[in-house]
């Protein structure tokens, strides 16, 4: 089958040298070409419709999430998550990635990155375009694409790394950050319990304590002790506190638990 033209990329950016290397980095691969830069959002929403409006949509785009005025997510959420192309978050802050995975983001580019690293990241958003287009599919709707977070974007040694869901035993608040425990690693994510309780799937997720949400898999039992406190057992070990205000819906919620929830702990 004959190579179709190359996929068409933005890059939105604030600063002209982060702008520049994303070109260059582009310049070096096969199968992309960069079609316009942008600094700010409303510049790239302008881009955005130029290029659809011509019959030539961007495939893919480059986008900074903090810029002056209007942020990344602000892009998104005008231009509309159903209409945006691949997106390729890429920014110096890591405490938007799950927001940035709400959006449907193909990646999520930490700075600084290295060549390697970005390479991943443009060909993770570069076969999901291909897909489509060999599939004959429209990018997934809002309605079609999941509701919840299936993996942590976490920093690793400089680099963005993907922890599943299902492999976070529980997470525990920790000051500004938020600790995942996974197996028998533990990863610092900097997201507030609200936000990640938001993200998650109620049906796999609690919140037992302000400070904590547990996989229901993983509880073994529910406690109560002698003061009238009450705690789970996860099937690893750790025993959590669980708020007293909180009791009846976690229980609720244990019994109506699907089987699947555990399977990652097998």
């Amino acid at each position: 089958m004959a190579m179709s033209s190359p996929l068409r990329v933005l890059v939105v950016d604030d600063e002209p040298l982060a702008r520049r290397r994303v070109e260059d980095l582009i310049a070096r691969a096969s199968g992309v070409e960069v079609v316009g830069t942008a600094a700010t959002g409303p510049q790239a929403i302008a881009a955005l419709e130029k290029h659809q409006a011509e019959g030539e949509p961007i495939d893919i785009v480059f986008l900074d999430v903090r810029m002056p005025g209007m942020s990344g997510l602000d892009v998104i959420h005008e231009f509309g998550v159903d209409a945006m192309p691949e997106t390729v978050f890429v920014t110096a802050y890591d405490q938007h990635a799950i927001a940035a995975f709400d959006a449907a983001a193909a990646d999520y580019l930490l700075k600084p990155y290295d060549d390697e690293r970005f390479a991943q990241a443009l060909k993770r958003a570069c076969r999901a375009v291909r897909f489509r287009q060999v599939e004959g599919r429209q990018r997934p709707t809002s309605a079609e694409a999941p509701t919840y977070l299936e993996r942590f974007p976490v920093d690793v040694r400089g680099q963005t790394a993907f922890v599943p869901v299902l492999d976070v035993a529980y997470i525990s608040a920790s000051g500004p950050y938020a600790e995942l425990h996974a197996r028998d690693d533990v990863y610092v994510i900097r997201e507030t319990m609200q936000e990640i309780e938001d993200a998650l799937d109620p049906a796999l997720f609690a919140r037992i304590h302000r400070s904590t949400i547990v996989q229901l898999g993983h509880v073994e039992a529910m406690m109560t002790a002698a003061g009238g406190s009450y705690s789970v057992r996860l099937r690893d070990g750790p025993v959590l506190s669980v708020s007293r205000s909180r009791r009846h819906d976690v229980l609720e919620r244990l019994s109506a638990t699907p089987t699947r929830a555990s399977k990652s702990g097998a």
